[in-house]
């Protein structure tokens, strides 16, 4: 009898396994399987024994955590190890609005649930909060500051508990912000809504009588609710009415909106419904920080990292995991231990934040992420977070194409700029530790089009300096990457700005020292000549080897770009660029230079190359332009 191998998964292979299981035995030795019925009956077989085989694979793959594929199994397997994956988190705004009565009442209030309507690109968006607010009323009218309103539908949901069931408690909405949930159990002998519970992610300093609950995503992104059993948190009463209230959101399609008309529901203190007509709505902040729900990657990823963790925040892969679950939108996180700065901060630790939509975190949130640290890091170990460094890759780009294959060179061009943003949203960018790879960017230049011939690219690197204007400052920008050095100068450029000593725009550029691993920082203005003046000879310091520029003191009042800013860039030593330590690295294709070159080699215009040599040659070399273009 053959040795049958059970390792086969296709239906071609099971169904020959059939068939010299069959020849080996006697009985069926001179019987033709291919020309017969009994053809059939061995393809049922095969067909049989390979989807049996296939859903085993699935349910077994299904079975573990890297290998799972469906969001409920991701779930339920990071449920093992004390994960609850992120909720859809609500976009917040922040309003201001005065209400006006004729009421004898002392105070107003604001009911929970619907309170403004905003708009985003041409949709209408409700915004909610999830507690009521009162305020006092002074002269008439009663003034609500500062008020938090949470993009989405407010929904109350309440459970009458009987202790004869095996009862689970399952909010029947998708999409909620957890958040926002707030729980209030009613005994027997309470009133209104009873004692608001707590929510836990762990059962450390937890007894017996502890107010709290655990959540717990299920089935179609709906939350479960898990309540003590008399040993670990309180243990609910028979008949005790639970009431949750929470508010269920669009996430980041209610980012963006900064005009609201009010829409809410205003009581007296007698609880009773007031007309106040119209109000007005001021927006002290638009919404944002609205994000979807965890994505099953993610969940694959930071399980087994909070796990590792323990709910400490000691490795820097720790302060990454904890952070991404208090701060929901953080794209990414940079953590660098003080004994790493230069000079070193023993007992320190940086933090570094990219939020989803935006690049800074501001600093109310700054505050609330190192409140939430401290529960998690070691005694003695301070954090302090720092804003994003954005590290600038640009490209120079003269691309050839062969003229006899292009009908439109703008759409080729169109094709280059399309191939290259799809690669700077790949992981190897847009992250803290990313890598420019240049030869893999020199490829999908190639790639674009049949019609392109070659490329000649150059790249450079941008850090953007905030200046502080009208005041007197000095300024450091570490770029993380060693620069190249050209002994004539002009390695460093920037964009113009305005310092209080010459009425001119000037500009930074830089001469090397002899020892050829550092410079000399210079402010200068160009001439109507094309000569050039020095303003500031001294102006700083260039370290070509760790690739950092120094700007001394200087009083800066104006700059060409907007929001303060100038731009300056170097180019590196190697076109493969790192985002090192803080830096996020940044393949910003808007501020890239794509130059489309007829090949008049490929296209038959010439075979010499005389007159490519002569009006068509690119350098593959940087510039010795002062300004930066």
């Amino acid at each position: 009898m053959p040795f049958t191998k059970f390792t086969n998964l296709d239906f071609d292979q099971i169904k020959t396994s059939i068939k010299d299981y069959l020849r080996a035995n006697s009985t069926f030795t001179d019987f033709d399987f291919e020309g017969s019925n009994f053809s059939v009956l061995i393809d049922t077989l095969a067909y049989n024994t390979y989807i049996t085989a296939f859903n085993s694979n699935m349910i077994v793959n299904e079975s573990f955590l890297d290998s799972a594929t469906l969001r409920e199994n991701v779930v339920s397997l990071a449920r093992n190890i004390g994960y609850v994956p992120r909720s859809r988190t609500a976009a917040k705004a922040q309003v201001s609005f005065n209400v006006t009565t004729n009421e004898d009442t002392p105070t107003l209030t604001l009911q929970e649930g619907l309170v403004c309507v905003g708009s985003v690109d041409n949709t209408s968006y409700t915004f909610s909060i999830p507690d009521s607010i009162s305020s006092n009323v002074v002269d008439g009218t009663a003034s609500f500051n500062n008020i938090d309103i949470y993009q989405g539908t407010f929904l109350t949901k309440q459970f009458v508990v009987d202790g004869s069931l095996d009862q689970r408690f399952i909010l029947n909405n998708s999409f909620i912000d957890t958040s926002t949930i707030s729980v209030y159990v009613k005994g027997i002998n309470d009133s209104g809504l009873g004692i608001e519970y707590s929510s836990v992610d762990n059962i450390l300093e937890v007894n017996s009588t502890s107010r709290i609950y655990l959540l717990q995503e299920v089935q179609d992104e709906k939350y479960e609710l898990l309540f003590g059993d008399g040993l670990i948190g309180k243990k609910l009463e028979n008949n005790a009415v639970i009431t949750v209230n929470y508010i269920v959101t669009d996430g980041e399609d209610g980012n963006g909106a900064s005009s609201f008309s009010f829409s809410g529901s205003i009581r007296n203190a007698n609880n009773g419904v007031i007309d106040i007509g119209s109000v007005s709505v001021i927006t002290n902040q638009p919404s944002q920080n609205g994000s979807e729900i965890e994505s099953i990657d993610s969940v694959k990823y930071f399980a087994p990292r909070i796990y590792s963790s323990q709910y400490r925040a000691v490795t820097s892969r720790d302060y990454e995991a904890i952070i991404k679950k208090i701060y929901p939108d953080t794209e990414s996180v940079a953590v660098i231990g003080g004994e790493e700065l230069d000079p070193p901060e023993f007992g320190s630790v940086s933090i570094s934040i990219k939020p989803k939509n935006g690049t800074f975190v501001s600093d109310f949130n700054k505050q609330q992420i190192i409140n939430k640290l401290k529960q998690y890091s070691i005694s003695g170990i301070n954090q302090k977070i720092i804003d994003l460094k954005v590290l600038y890759v640009e490209i120079d780009s003269s691309i050839y194409y062969n003229y006899s294959q292009v009908s439109a060179i703008e759409s080729l061009k169109t094709k280059v700029v399309n191939s290259l943003t799809e690669y700077s949203n790949s992981v190897d960018l847009n992250s803290f530790g990313g890598r420019f790879k240049y030869s893999k960017v020199l490829q999908i230049i190639d790639n674009s089009d049949v019609s392109i011939t070659s490329n000649i690219t150059k790249v450079r690197i941008r850090r953007d300096l905030m200046t502080m204007i009208n005041q007197f400052a000095q300024y450091e920008l570490c770029f993380g990457n060693k620069f190249h050095i050209n002994s004539d100068g002009f390695n460093i450029k920037s964009t113009g700005f305005k310092i209080s000593i010459d009425p001119d725009t000037v500009y930074l550029t830089d001469v090397p020292n002899s020892d050829g691993k550092t410079g000399i920082l210079s402010i200068v203005k160009p001439l109507s000549d094309g000569s050039t003046r020095v303003v500031i000879k001294s102006a700083g310091t260039v370290d070509y080897t760790k690739g950092e520029i120094k700007l001394g003191t200087v009083n800066i009042i104006s700059t060409s770009k907007a929001n303060n800013i100038i731009e300056v860039q170097a180019f590196p030593e190697s076109n493969d660029v790192l985002g090192l330590k803080d830096l996020y690295l940044n393949f910003n294709i808007s501020k890239s230079t794509i130059n489309m070159v007829r090949d008049v080699i490929a296209s038959g215009d010439e075979i010499s190359g005389t007159v490519f040599a002569r009006d068509y040659y690119t350098s593959s070399y940087s510039n010795g332009n002062l300004i930066r273009a």
